[in-house]
């Protein structure tokens, strides 16, 4: 049987990647009994998967995302607008993802896909490298516009939310 192609975009030859923390990056200190945001892992794993582009790693903040204000979004969506490539991934929170998501809806020309991680990357049954091979998936086959890729998703901003009782994102039912 014959493939069909999955979309008429050209090849994705290269990803901009912006991490901004969250959970996927945090590390534990035993000494202190806390989490901290620690180096962006997303660079590494895509090292170790072996993934066929080209990518760049941005790391403008360190944050968890109840802390991101007005400002850092703000700083998130000049960092994407800056960037040549038309493929963006950005790490994030998940606590306030949807907000982050639904502010950088207006850009045009590039697909953006926010992804993060229910556990830290560096933990034995993370979520992270499951929502990062997502997000890679979707953000080189999906048209322009913004994304969530979130619990084996592909979300519209618009139409989800974070359950924070489930510790998972679901659609908003209105």
């Amino acid at each position: 049987m014959p493939s069909l192609p999955l979309r008429a975009y050209p090849i994705m030859q290269h990803l901009t990647i912006v991490t901004t923390g969250g959970t996927i990056d945090k590390i534990y200190f035993d000494d202190k009994s806390d989490y901290k945001i620690g180096a962006p892992q997303i660079g590494e794993i895509l090292s170790q998967l072996g993934v066929a582009f080209q990518f760049d790693v941005i790391p403008i903040l360190r944050k968890d995302s109840l802390h991101i204000t007005q400002e850092d979004r703000a700083l998130i969506r000049s960092t994407i607008e800056a960037q040549p490539s038309r493929h963006v991934l950005v790490t994030h929170g998940t606590d306030t993802m949807v907000e982050t998501a639904q502010e950088l809806a207006s850009l045009k020309g590039k697909v953006i896909v926010l992804t993060g991680a229910l556990n830290p990357a560096r933990f034995q049954g993370s979520d992270a490298v499951f929502n990062i091979g997502c997000a890679v998936a979707a953000v080189q086959t999906l048209p322009d516009g913004v994304y969530i890729a979130m619990n084996g998703r592909v979300w519209d901003p618009a139409k989800v939310r974070k359950n924070r009782d489930a510790n998972r994102f679901e659609e908003v039912r209105n």
